[in-house]
């Protein structure tokens, strides 16, 4: 059983997605337990780039096919899995703010996330305020995570708080800034709960507030 889940990792790492679908496959018609190739197998492979990532021994297309390889596996095992067995790990709110069209980043901070296991919610770009509250209860969220590339849109951090506080929501989920202007200090000052300065330690973060 080993042997093939170490295969996935290997082509996971290598960013092989229809050779990690056919391993996937052999591994199910195998008799492997759907969620050990999930968790021991693509989810820890996901892990492991994203220590390499952030030690910038890998870098963003490298990351993305990753992704790409990973969730083509789990394509296989989302029907064998059920509602129950991918049970996620929490649930995180994705947008770049109102304003701001980038999404490079907030994309990679995406798969970064689900790589944990944790299920996402992308609601895009040019995002307001309100649009991240309502996501958040519908979802129920555990994590908000807002990304801004602009210096002229990062007081949107700001309104998105004051908006939560508003709605007597504030305490119910955590809200992580990002982005290439963002600092800790800054994080700070608009009283988010989380800056990280890169897309791993933003899902080492998010999987902290879901657990």
């Amino acid at each position: 059983m080993s042997d093939i889940i170490q295969e996935i990792k290997a082509n996971m790492a290598r960013g092989r997605a229809k050779q990690v679908q056919e391993l996937v496959r052999r591994a199910v018609d195998e008799g492997v337990a759907p969620q050990v190739i999930l968790d021991e197998g693509l989810l820890a492979a996901m892990n492991e780039v994203g220590v390499k990532f952030k030690n910038n021994e890998m870098f963003v297309p490298e990351v993305l096919v990753t992704a790409r390889a990973m969730n083509m596996g789990i394509e296989i095992l989302k029907p064998l899995l059920g509602a129950e067995g991918m049970a996620d790990k929490g649930v995180a709110i994705i947008g770049t703010v109102k304003g701001d069209l980038h999404d490079i980043g907030k994309n990679l901070v995406k798969m970064m996330i689900e790589g944990k296991g944790i299920k996402v919610v992308d609601i895009g770009v040019d995002v307001p305020a309100a649009a991240f509250y309502e996501a958040a209860v519908e979802h129920d969220a555990n994590v908000v995570c807002c990304s801004a590339l602009l210096t002229t849109t990062m007081s949107q951090f700001q309104n998105i708080v004051d908006y939560m506080n508003e709605k007597g929501v504030r305490d119910k989920f955590k809200i992580m800034i990002g982005g290439a202007p963002v600092t800790q200090a800054y994080c700070d000052t608009v009283g988010a709960d989380c800056y990280t300065p890169d897309a791993a330690s933003a899902a080492e973060a998010a999987m902290a507030f879901c657990s």
